[in-house]
């Protein structure tokens, strides 16, 4: 119980910002998970949870810290409950790939979606992200955070279900996640996450280009 009370209790003092210690283990943790799953390692799995659990709690106090409706972060706060759910069903399945089969063998192999996956995905992202943006409006969220707390919350369930499939398309939607991530996380005062989206952007950047490599070699291209 100490452990977990001077998990919650300590702060880093940054010139005049003082950032909850949670938040910088979860962006830690958090680029560790994109490091492991662009090597393909069943471990990005569990480290993405235990990051997703301290952001977790980060954003939920955010969320009942502030009075002004327009900074509320229920889309944050969601995402990352989203998040380990998702990452469950990763784990999962790429234990089980990793598992079947003769000799050792890669937890994924990367693709691009088919044709019929995309039929079924685009219309499935859009029905999803009109419904998330009217429960976070129904929970007092307003204008651009609205937009960039749905949008956040939408592009990163949908990147982590592409990583657990496999998708090779699933960097790129990283991309544009963290092109709004990190302004949004700026804006507010949360600099590690904030920080954790920036690196993100060539790490993501380098996966893609590395499960692009790894699809053409395996497809003998």
């Amino acid at each position: 119980m100490n452990l977990i009370k001077w998990l919650f209790e300590t702060n880093l003092q940054f010139g005049s910002k003082s950032i909850p210690l949670r938040e910088v283990l979860g962006g830690a943790l958090g680029i560790t998970s994109a490091f492991l799953g662009m090597k393909r390692k069943v471990a990005a799995w569990p480290v993405g949870i235990f990051a997703d659990a301290m952001l977790f709690t980060v954003f939920l106090g955010a969320v009942f810290a502030y009075s002004d409706n327009d900074a509320n972060f229920y889309g944050q706060a969601s995402r990352n409950l989203l998040l380990i759910s998702v990452s469950i069903y990763g784990w999962v399945r790429w234990t089980y790939h990793s598992r079947s089969g003769v000799g050792s063998r890669p937890a994924v192999s990367p693709r691009w979606t088919t044709t019929k996956e995309k039929l079924i995905l685009i219309p499935a992202i859009a029905i999803f992200f009109v419904i998330s943006m009217q429960i976070f409006k129904a929970l007092g969220e307003t204008g651009n955070w609205l937009i960039v707390d749905t949008w956040i919350f939408t592009g990163t369930a949908l990147a982590t279900f592409g990583m657990s499939r496999g998708y090779i398309e699933f960097w790129l939607v990283w991309i544009a996640v963290d092109l709004v991530g990190v302004p949004f996380a700026f804006a507010n005062g949360y600099y590690p996450t904030g920080t954790l989206y920036a690196l993100y952007l060539p790490l993501v950047l380098w996966g893609f280009v590395s499960w692009l490599k790894i699809y053409k070699v395996e497809k003998g291209l």
